[in-house]
């Protein structure tokens, strides 16, 4: 970075980046879960499980959307010298920050399938498909402004999470083309004509 540039990280990009290691450890968890009797058996297991996957969907999803309504409303054009960091950066780092975090996580949820077959799992699959659903919101939000939303790495937790924290103080834009990711975080299918 040059001249007060600044790194950049997808703002959809870091959302969507927990979203499949939560929903596969979740679906492992679940199934290694549902071999287990627990103490409320299968049955019972399977359905808290999935009464506790639609709530963590729902909470997920729709969680601190006014917070990053805001941040996008009060976004700044980035400057030239700002440098955009690539997709599958943003998605390591926020991996490699929350790796300890996700295996207690994985842990908690097989365990708990000795009292409760399944739910851990079930609990843990439906936090990552809320991150996905919120990061497709995010790209809408994109879509419907004709914007990218960017947000400065050294803003970002030291786990590389939480793009709209309390840390985080403004959001940055660039045109739709920028980067290597389509709105929503999701890799560009076709290259962008810049």
């Amino acid at each position: 970075m040059t001249r007060g540039g600044q790194g950049l990280a997808r703002v959809a990009v870091v959302v969507r980046a927990g979203a499949a290691p939560l929903w596969w450890l979740g679906v492992f968890a679940a199934g290694t879960g549902a071999l287990v009797p627990g103490l409320t058996g299968r049955r019972i297991g399977v359905l808290a499980g999935a009464a506790l996957c639609v709530v963590a969907v729902a909470v997920v999803a729709y969680g601190r959307r006014g917070r990053y309504r805001a941040l996008a409303r009060t976004a700044a054009r980035a400057g030239k010298h700002d440098v955009l960091q690539d997709r599958a950066v943003t998605a390591r780092n926020w991996r490699r920050g929350h790796r300890w975090w996700l295996l207690l996580a994985f842990l908690a949820a097989v365990g708990s399938a000795f009292a409760v077959p399944a739910a851990g799992g079930l609990l843990l699959a439906g936090c990552g498909a809320g991150l996905w659903l919120k990061a497709a919101w995010i790209g809408r939000l994109e879509q419907a402004d004709e914007v990218l939303l960017w947000v400065r790495v050294d803003w970002l937790s030291g786990g590389a999470g939480r793009p709209a924290g309390t840390a985080v103080k403004a959001y940055r834009t660039t045109g739709i083309a920028a980067g290597d990711a389509a709105p929503g975080g999701a890799r560009r299918r076709t290259p962008a004509l810049v």
